[in-house]
C-alpha cells in the first residue's frame, strides 16, 4: 500500500484508536526498510570494523546451511582471527597461500571438539574458486570441516581442488565472499604475526546475520 496510501486510507476513514493507528504504521514502515537480498549476508564484527559477507547456499547448501546455523546460535560470540599466512612465514621451497583464518580455536577450542564435520563440498562441485575475498572452511582431512574459516587474500587457487597448495588435492570448501569490509580484512592481516599465529589474535565480537 505504501506509507503515503496508508496514511490517506487511516485519514479518510478516521481510525479512533491510537493503538490501531501506530501498528498499521509500524508494520508498513517495517515493510519499506526490511532489506532482502538474493544470498544471505552476515557481518562478522572486530576491533578494526565491520566485515560483511555475502553466502551462496544454491552452490554450496551444506556448507552454508552448517555456517549459518551457528550464526544463529551465536556459537561465534568472542571468537577470533587467530592465524595469518603470507609469503614470509612459509617455507621458502612450498607453494605459498596467503589467507586470514579465524574463528574458536583460541578462544573456546574444546567446543570444536564436540561438533559434527561437514561434508565435504569441493569447488569442482561448487563452482566457487578461491579468489580474493572469498570465505572457506579450515579442515584436515576431508569431512573433518566445521566452524573455522579462511578468507583468501588476493587470488589462491592452489586452494581449488586440484591446486597445489593442498596435498590431497581435494582442495577446501568455500562458501561466501566478502562484500565490504576487505580493508578490514588487510588490516588485521598485516598485523604482527609469530609462527604464522597473530600476536595477539584479533577479536571476533560476534558473527551474526546482515
Amino acid at each position: 500500500m505504501g506509507l503515503f496510501n496508508s496514511v490517506k486510507y487511516i485519514y479518510k476513514y478516521g481510525y479512533r484508536h491510537n493503538a490501531l493507528l501506530l501498528c498499521i504504521i509500524a508494520v508498513v514502515l517495517f515493510s519499506c526498510t526490511q532489506k532482502k537480498y538474493a544470498n544471505p549476508r552476515i557481518q562478522i564484527e572486530t576491533k578494526y570494523g565491520i566485515i560483511e559477507a555475502e553466502l551462496y547456499p544454491s552452490k554450496a547448501p551444506q556448507t552454508c546451511a552448517a555456517i549459518l546455523s551457528y550464526v544463529d546460535s551465536g556459537f561465534y560470540e568472542d571468537a577470533s582471527f587467530y592465524r595469518v599466512l603470507n609469503v614470509t612465514n612459509q617455507p621458502s621451497n612450498a607453494p605459498k597461500t596467503e589467507i586470514l583464518q579465524g574463528g574458536l580455536w583460541k578462544t573456546n577450542y574444546m567446543k570444536l571438539y564436540e561438533m559434527k564435520g561437514i561434508p565435504h563440498e569441493p569447488t569442482s562441485k561448487t563452482g566457487i574458486k578461491h579468489t580474493d575475498g572469498v570465505l572457506s572452511l579450515a579442515r584436515n582431512v576431508p569431512g573433518t570441516a566445521n566452524a573455522e574459516f579462511f578468507i583468501c587474500i588476493g587470488n589462491q587457487s592452489g586452494l581449488d581442488e586440484g591446486g597445489e597448495n593442498v596435498e590431497d588435492k581435494l582442495g577446501y570448501a568455500a562458501f561466501g565472499k566478502v562484500i565490504r569490509g576487505m580493508s578490514v580484512v588487510r588490516k588485521i592481516y598485516m598485523l604482527n604475526d609469530h609462527e604464522q599465529m597473530l600476536t595477539p589474535p584479533v577479536a571476533i565480537y560476534n558473527i551474526t546475520r546482515k
